[in-house]
């Protein structure tokens, strides 16, 4: 199927444009997908690669030489995980910013619904993140993680971030469009967010007297959990962590109002976004 053969009429019951929306936006995500690793021996081995090696640099750096993870139970674990996590997060962010202009030319020349470019983006992403959580999943077997119920909540911890990345996304991307200054400046907070995020550390070696404010940033309570719920039991859950319960709904709410407001923003922009390029 090709993207110009999938057409939104301009009178089509709901049902029926949600279903070719869909249909064209799982199009896109599986043509990108296989044209990421068109002629490449290897395959899918380099998507591994980059988050193995960055593992594999940040881990000889803060275990070896700096001794940051000696009281951290499969501190290598604990890395690995939140760097997968994080670039998900990343590619979907990152990846939406210039995805509209990126796709000028079929933007002008197609009629469909502009909210598949983004959608393809976070299933591109998600095809991306399950493959590579088996490899992470066996690497934490092998380094003596006991599997438990809690494993359960990945997919809604990738849900969470799912959705606050998208968000970001459709703002990104449809700012972008009239303001290009919108690339340099998502490079620099996604840095800061990456050093904001428990990555490198885990919460609580944030001092306890601002760890309720670091969990506020929604990255930081979502890797937290994870830490919990895949790698050690025995580890705060963000809500202890965070010291009261209620103040994780502080960050519950910058996600939801995150992508609340690029939805708002990306539908009111997507009349005029193909006039604007």
């Amino acid at each position: 199927m090709s993207v110009a053969t999938v057409r939104t009429p301009a009178h089509s019951d709901t049902p029926t444009t949600l279903r070719r929306t869909w249909t064209l936006a799982w199009v896109l995500a599986v043509t990108e997908w296989k044209l990421r690793f068109y002629g490449s021996f290897l395959g899918y081995l380099w998507s591994l690669a980059r988050p193995f090696a960055l593992f594999g640099v940040i881990y000889l750096v803060f275990s070896e030489f700096a001794k940051l993870g000696d009281e951290v139970p499969h501190y290598a674990v604990c890395i690995l995980f939140s760097i997968v996590l994080f670039q998900f997060f990343a590619e979907i962010a990152g990846g939406s910013v210039q995805s509209l202009v990126a796709r000028e030319s079929l933007l002008r020349k197609v009629r469909f619904p502009r909210i598949v470019i983004p959608l393809s983006i976070v299933l591109t992403a998600l095809f991306n993140v399950g493959m590579t959580m088996v490899a992470v999943l066996i690497f934490a077997l092998l380094n003596g993680v006991t599997p438990t119920w809690t494993w359960l909540q990945l997919p809604v911890l990738i849900g969470i971030l799912l959705i606050f990345a998208a968000g970001l996304g459709m703002l990104l991307g449809a700012l972008f469009v009239r303001f290009r200054d919108i690339a340099p400046i998502w490079d620099v907070v996604q840095q800061a967010l990456f050093y904001a995020s428990p990555i490198l550390y885990v919460a609580t070696q944030v001092p306890e007297e601002y760890r309720s404010e670091f969990l506020l940033n929604p990255l930081a309570a979502v890797l937290t959990q994870t830490r919990h719920a895949l790698v050690d039991p025995t580890a705060p859950t963000v809500f202890e962590a965070a010291g009261e319960a209620w103040h994780m709904l502080i960050p519950a709410g910058i996600i939801i109002g995150v992508f609340v407001l690029g939805l708002w923003v990306f539908n009111r922009e997507a009349p005029n976004i193909a006039e604007n390029l």
